[in-house]
């Protein structure tokens, strides 16, 4: 265990000399000290000259005119979905022909990992050696304030380059921060810098040799980074299962993200394709909650295109992970959502057992 341990080489001693040393990685405009389960602003002047804005002046009063007033009726749980869908950004008119692309993306064959690289295409990577790989990119990703997206495009990329290269153990940790710089690239605003990679896996890689696994990565993507993955289908899914609550419920929400980010860590949910893995997540969410009812209905079904017995093998594969029956020994998702603004939803637990007629398909 503690050999396939060092091919993720962590950081975590190099946090007392960083904080010894003055750091050189980054402009002085935005220099941070990037040490994994530390990050500390070093100077926050950005060079740019700001000025408030001149109070517009206020308008004459006008003459006051006799305004029959009627009394607005309260708005009802139809009228607040007909204003939602109203919203330009949710191109609520495209939706439906959006996610229906989305699905035949995720089912094209050069997005799509195999399910067994590692019996038949590694030789010197196994699946506890990536799942320690996952783990430790969490944090990274929590460190840098990443959005999600990059980390699931992240893991795409690894999957994907794993099922076509052979690789040493001693280059994995090498391939994770490379495809994390290139999924920064593409979804984040400021994305770090290739020295911050460097410096957060304490040197162990020089810039040149981040760049050289950037460059064979792309190459082998053909230089198509966009992927839809779990994440892109949770949104909706979520979004179509909260219509049943009368407001947002954030721990329904925070509880899907904690699941999806769970799979990430299991090689053995690599077979699934993104959408059943979101559809997993949001049957087993719905079921921790409210574990006397129902977790899938009709509308869920719809907007899927799964019915609960398409799911069973993915939900108690993930509910082992949620139950500490696998990966007990990568912890960082589960202490990432222990936290309060998660809603600590870590610390819930389903039933051991999921009932066999909630796989059965959903009537009418």
């Amino acid at each position: 265990m503690g050999e396939e341990e060092n091919c993720v080489r962590m950081t975590r001693g190099a946090k007392r000399r960083a904080m010894e040393a003055e750091e050189t990685l980054l402009p002085p405009q935005t220099k941070k000290r990037v040490v994994l389960g530390e990050i500390t602003n070093v100077s926050n002047s950005t060079g740019l000259v700001t000025q408030k804005p001149k109070p517009k002046p206020k308008p004459k009063p006008k003459s006051k005119k006799k305004v029959q007033v009627t009394k607005k009726a309260p708005s009802t749980r139809k009228d607040e979905e007909v204003a939602k869908s109203e919203d330009p950004q949710l191109c609520a008119p495209y939706v439906s022909d959006i996610y229906e692309y989305l699905h035949s993306m995720e089912m094209e064959e050069k997005r799509r990992p195999l399910p067994d690289y590692i019996e038949k295409v590694q030789k010197d990577v196994t699946a506890n050696m990536r799942g320690i790989l996952v783990d430790w990119l969490v944090e990274v990703a929590e460190e840098y304030k990443l959005v999600p997206d990059t980390l699931y495009l992240t893991i795409s990329y690894i999957d994907r380059f794993l099922s076509s290269n052979m690789l040493s153990r001693h280059k994995l940790q090498l391939l994770g921060v490379s495809s994390m710089l290139i999924a920064s690239k593409y979804e984040e605003i400021s994305p770090p810098h290739v020295e911050d990679f460097c410096y957060i896996t304490d040197n162990t890689y020089t810039k040149e040799e981040v760049v050289k696994m950037e460059t064979d990565i792309l190459k082998f993507l053909n230089f198509e980074m966009g992927n839809p993955t779990i994440r892109t289908f949770l949104r909706r899914f979520t979004s179509v299962a909260q219509g049943n609550f009368k407001t947002s419920n954030l721990q329904l929400e925070f509880l899907g993200w904690y699941l999806a980010e769970l799979s990430l860590l299991d090689y053995a949910c690599v077979r699934f394709v993104p959408s059943l893995v979101a559809a997993s997540v949001m049957f087993l969410a719905k079921f921790t909650i409210q574990p006397k009812k129902h977790p899938w209905d009709m509308a869920l079904q719809q907007h899927s295109g799964y019915k609960p017995s398409d799911l069973k093998e993915c939900v108690i594969l993930i509910q082992d992970l949620q139950l500490n029956r696998r990966g007990s020994n990568l912890v960082a998702i589960r202490d990432k959502y222990k936290l309060h603004k998660f809603k600590c939803v870590s610390t819930m637990s389903s039933l051991p057992e999921i009932s066999a007629q909630f796989f059965e398909d959903v009537r009418r």
